[in-house]
């Protein structure tokens, strides 16, 4: 098994990777090879005994999804894209970015199988930013897909295409629709949702936080832990019950910004809850005033994909997986 990662000096990227090397097998089948690509190098990582290649390639750059191909990997995890504060605030990146580098990708294993046999798998990270409101109560699987930022756009986009692909035989692709991932480790990042995590990650380790919506303000939340396990799924299950609506919400737990709050007083005290400062920012307010709240994943539960069921469990996975356990500065 030879897998091809894009994105794979992110923090899902970096997690993934140090999963399949634990495990050693994916799908049953050994692990020989790992190819990790990025607009940074990504680190070798420990402990692999197969062949590693790491690269630093920007995928939008004409010429560099072909090179990655080289060793026609079995399983392709497409990750990389800027985000969706980014995106917003620069529109030609975003689209060169998360629209020109996947298309290019999607292209060169089209012209690969073209000149010999080749249908790998590709699992690509979507984003439940392809929905716009108005919002029914929960969105399901049939509501369709209009974006309101540019970032939602691009992945849409990019659904539409992996579809078609697929359809054609060029590649048996899968969209998995990630819920915002909370908490992410690491320093915060451009994306308009990182407060979601900041308010909690920075508590727990006694320093303060801000959040720039108010309380009532709800999302759709999975951990880390879970996103591995949807990946990891989607490249190994059998993709013929989706038919060629190969896009698919991940499930979830929808919870407002005070439910958090609430859940980090009970895993960490009043002390932690007090290092969170408010301070309204009309920008972000704007972005996620038009983001999807809750969804109905039944059809992804019922191909096996499975999530947290509270705010607490979230905080606990991220202590247990980030911090050893402990709490506090």
């Amino acid at each position: 098994m030879h897998i091809l990662m894009i994105g794979a000096a992110g923090m899902i990227g970096r997690k993934l990777t140090a999963r399949l090397v634990a495990d050693g097998t994916l799908g049953g089948k050994p692990i020989t090879a790992l190819t990790l690509v990025d607009v940074v190098a990504p680190a070798h990582p420990a402990g692999f005994d197969g062949i590693v290649t790491t690269r630093a390639e920007d995928l939008s750059t004409p010429g560099v999804a072909a090179d990655c191909l080289a060793g026609r990997p079995d399983v392709i995890f497409h990750l990389a894209a800027i985000v969706s504060g980014e995106a917003e605030a620069d529109f030609d990146k975003g689209y060169r970015i998360n629209l020109d580098g996947t298309r290019y990708l999607f292209e060169a294993i089209r012209q690969l199988g073209l000149a010999r046999a080749y249908t790998p798998r590709v699992v690509f990270t979507s984003s439940i930013a392809v929905f716009g409101a108005p919002f029914p109560e929960a969105i399901g699987d049939e509501f369709f897909t209009t974006p309101l930022t540019s970032y939602g756009t691009q992945k849409a986009i990019d659904e539409l295409l992996l579809s078609d692909f697929s359809r054609r035989g060029f590649f048996d692709g899968i969209a998995i629709r990630l819920p915002t991932i909370c908490i992410r480790p690491g320093a915060p990042n451009k994306a308009a949702s990182g407060f979601f995590s900041n308010i909690l990650r920075e508590p727990l380790v006694g320093r303060e936080a801000v959040l720039p919506v108010a309380e009532d303000v709800r999302h759709w939340h999975a951990s880390p832990r879970a996103a591995i396990g949807f990946l990891l799924h989607a490249a190994t299950m059998d993709l013929s019950s989706l038919g060629w609506r190969r896009a698919l919400s991940m499930p979830g737990l929808s919870a407002t910004v005070g439910e958090q709050i609430e859940a980090l007083r009970k895993v960490a005290g009043e002390r932690a809850v007090a290092l969170i400062r408010r301070e309204p920012d009309p920008t972000i307010i704007k972005i996620v005033a038009g983001w999807a709240r809750n969804f109905d994943t039944g059809r992804a539960k019922a191909l096996g994909f499975v999530a947290e069921t509270s705010f607490e469990q979230i905080i606990r996975a991220h202590v247990e997986d980030e911090l050893g356990g402990r709490i506090g500065g």
